[in-house]
């Protein structure tokens, strides 16, 4: 039986009436969560041992002063997160009615190919579709923005070419699923900086051999969340964010004369610890939606059906000339950890009130039973 096939048959053993929304305890589960119980659905997340407090006591589904309180149905909590793959852990999802909903960290800690040939549960989206985010696949996100016409950095595939200034972006030697980042402007301030973090043990050689060194862009930085509707055909703007990153942030509070001396005793860091909610210039949508499009086109083409749900074009605006334009230095194809986008007002301006990413998806869900299409929507 083919994967699909597969699908199709634990779909149909499925009572509909009592579907769970499950997700792995990290990310942006609670952000799922909270839409799955605004919609009527009950909710089940998996945790690691270690980690499960926010899940199990903090955001637990509760009764306090005569009402319901908290997210969270039901909790399995794993050694390891990859023990999701066990069979039996699968069966009690299966057993559950669950529709799983991919994040980052589901895709950090089980990994693609284990999503994509292990993971028998039926998972909201496209599985396939979700290694586009890594630099060393053929087909990834440079190969479809480039396809779609997307402006985007440009990226070096030999340091010797190096003739503006860069990002490099490489996996820590000590958490491979972050990425330590340098800047360089020439061929042998890159190879200097790269043999200073290998000795100090931030990188390895086989880390800086998978790197992508990207030209730097200068501009604003703003994260455009969409969604895409196989049930209606359509995109929507869910909201926009932009980043908190850590150290950068505390580096940048201090005064400029002073920055060079504290970063010869810093590590300069940029790990992604929150988002802020914000806004656009109205002007700048039109374009923002048209290359979502260009995108949504471009994935149905290379890896179809495509983009299902949420996917987020992480950005920056430029000045220009001739105009201000948008160029994507990545993209998202699954839940984008920014829950604060309901606080921005695009999609209440479509919705006529504000739609979290979970919600949204919960929304899809609980309207493709009524139209007998849940298999438009999961893999």
């Amino acid at each position: 039986m083919s994967g699909k096939d597969e699908i199709a048959s634990i779909i149909k053993g499925y009572s509909k009436d009592d579907l769970r929304i499950g997700v792995l305890g990290s990310h942006s589960a609670l952000e799922i969560c909270r839409g799955a119980k605004d919609e009527g659905f009950k909710t089940i997340v998996v945790c690691e041992r270690g980690r499960e407090k926010t899940y199990t006591k903090y955001y637990r589904a509760r009764m306090m002063f005569g009402r319901e309180v908290g997210v969270v149905n039901e909790v399995i909590v794993l050694d390891k997160f990859r023990e999701i793959l066990r069979d039996e852990v699968q069966e009690e999802l299966k057993s559950r009615n669950t529709i799983f909903i991919p994040h980052r960290s589901l895709c950090v800690y089980v990994g693609y190919r284990a999503l994509e040939k292990e993971f028998r549960v039926p998972m909201f989206g496209n599985r396939f579709l979700l290694k586009i985010e890594e630099r060393d696949v053929e087909r990834n996100q440079y190969y479809l923005m480039e396809r779609a016409g997307i402006p985007h950095p440009r990226v070096f595939k030999d340091p010797s070419k190096i003739d503006r200034l860069v990002l490099v972006k490489a996996p820590e030697a000590a958490r491979g699923f972050e990425r330590a980042f340098f800047l360089a402007s020439s061929p042998k301030e890159f190879e200097e900086k790269a043999e200073d973090l290998i000795r100090r043990g931030v990188l390895t050689r086989e880390g800086l051999e998978r790197a992508v060194i990207e030209e730097f862009i200068v501009g604003a930085p703003f994260n455009f969340n969409f969604f895409y509707s196989p049930l209606t055909g359509e995109v929507e703007l869910l909201g926009v964010d932009t980043r908190r990153q850590t150290n950068l942030e505390g580096i940048m509070r201090i005064p400029a004369p002073y920055q060079a001396e504290a970063l010869r005793h810093l590590e300069l860091k940029t790990i992604e610890v929150g988002h802020i909610a914000c806004t656009v210039r109205e002007s700048l949508l039109e374009r923002a939606f048209e290359l979502a499009e260009k995108l949504l086109e471009t994935a149905r083409d290379e890896y179809p059906p495509g983009i299902i749900g949420p996917f987020a074009l992480q950005s920056m605006i430029v000045p220009g000339p001739p105009h201000e334009d948008i160029v994507v230095y990545d993209l998202s194809v699954r839940v984008p950890g920014s829950p604060g986008t309901k606080f921005t007002p695009y999609s209440e301006n479509l919705w006529n009130f504000p739609m979290s990413v979970g919600r949204r998806i919960a929304v899809e869900i609980r309207e493709s039973l009524k139209q007998d299409r849940l298999l438009d929507l999961v893999t």
